[in-house]
């Protein structure tokens, strides 16, 4: 009878020593009793891991543009034809050389004269004030100053219905009692039509830009 107690007893105590073990396994396992799941991500979004590289988006080819052995006539484009275009390209060389052309000997409204006949009156009024200045005319006759110019488009920068800017390169050629140089300088000519030919209605260095010019409000600008 010792004996048989003895074994009940034995095995009492390993399922007590059970019971606990279960007890603390339970205790910690999560409680999902209440029905929530873990949040699911959104529609689209990729998760992430730790240590791993990020989704990388791959872009789809886009076009490119292709020369093409079509003929392509760029005047179709233009507000003016090839030969109106040739004409105002002409016209702004020649008065930028005419420009770049005086000598110290020279009456200064005969040198001004030439100029205000390539220009509208309203210019005309600004650069003869300019070119005919005392301090730049005693300057040139006290150096002895005689220059020849040449000049040659370098680029249109705007064209508009009846208005035209070209960046002219204009060079000149100066001998002097200080001695003989070049100046090269481009120029932003800007030209209006007025009737059938063509009028300069401004000149600036190059580097200051010019829009263009209304050529509505060049209506009266005859010169």
């Amino acid at each position: 009878m010792v004996e048989g107690g003895g074994r009940r007893g034995v095995v009492f105590g390993v399922l007590v020593v059970v019971l606990a073990l279960v007890g603390i396994y339970l205790t910690m396992w999560p409680d999902s009793d209440d029905g929530q799941q873990p949040p699911a991500d959104p529609v689209g979004v990729s998760r992430t891991v730790s240590g791993s590289k990020a989704p990388v988006s791959v872009e789809p080819p886009r076009p490119s543009a292709t020369a093409s052995d079509a003929p392509f006539d760029v005047y179709s484009y233009l507000p003016m034809t090839k030969k109106e275009l040739s004409a105002a390209a002409d016209y702004a060389q020649r008065f930028t050389a005419e420009y770049g052309t005086f000598s110290y000997d020279e009456d200064p409204a005969t040198y001004g004269d030439r100029l205000r006949g390539y220009t509208t009156v309203e210019f005309a009024d600004v650069l003869l004030r300019t070119v005919t200045s005392p301090g730049s005319v005693e300057a040139n006759r006290a150096d002895e100053v005689v220059s020849v110019g040449t000049a040659r488009v370098k680029e249109i920068r705007q064209i508009q219905n009846t208005s035209v800017v070209f960046v002219v390169t204009g060079t000149q050629n100066v001998t002097a009692k200080s001695g003989a140089k070049e100046r090269v300088e481009d120029y932003a000519v800007t030209l209006v039509k007025v009737g059938a030919d063509w009028r300069v209605h401004d000149l600036q260095p190059a580097d200051d830009g010019q829009d263009g010019d209304d050529p509505s409000a060049q209506a009266g600008g005859t010169g």
